[in-house]
């Protein structure tokens, strides 16, 4: 199985964080499981700490590739489609990161690991 993970959900696995759901941490732990994060993640994870949001998170920020590796996850990089399927998206979620992993989860056909409902009304199958 292949799954995206949401920017969150990285985040509350990285911390073992009681707020990931057991489905989803069942899921990540699976060995039949390709877990993929996105270059979208690490912007988000990098911009939110630069403006202060994610005080917590510099070394993730200033690291990002090695830690996904570390925590034994594959990059899923951006491409100009995903991009342009991100910047069409119906609807008034203005989420720039969210588009993009709702983008390519649609391109990719993957689930994605995520506790945000918006991602339902895109049709991107979720696991929570």
């Amino acid at each position: 199985m292949r799954v995206l993970l949401d920017t969150q959900a990285l985040l509350w696995w990285a911390l073992d964080d009681p707020r990931l759901s057991r489905k989803a941490r069942a899921v990540l732990a699976s060995l039949d499981t390709d877990v993929y994060v996105s270059a979208a993640s690490a912007w988000e994870v990098a911009t939110k700490f630069r403006i202060g949001k994610l005080p917590g998170a510099g070394k993730m920020a200033e690291d990002f590739s090695l830690r996904v590796g570390q925590l034994g996850f594959l990059e899923l990089p951006i491409t100009v489609e995903h991009g342009q399927r991100a910047g069409l998206l119906p609807g008034g979620h203005r989420d720039p990161f969210d588009r993009m992993l709702i983008a390519q989860a649609q391109s990719g056909n993957f689930p994605i690991v995520s506790n945000e409902e918006i991602f339902d009304e895109y049709h991107v199958r979720r696991i929570w």
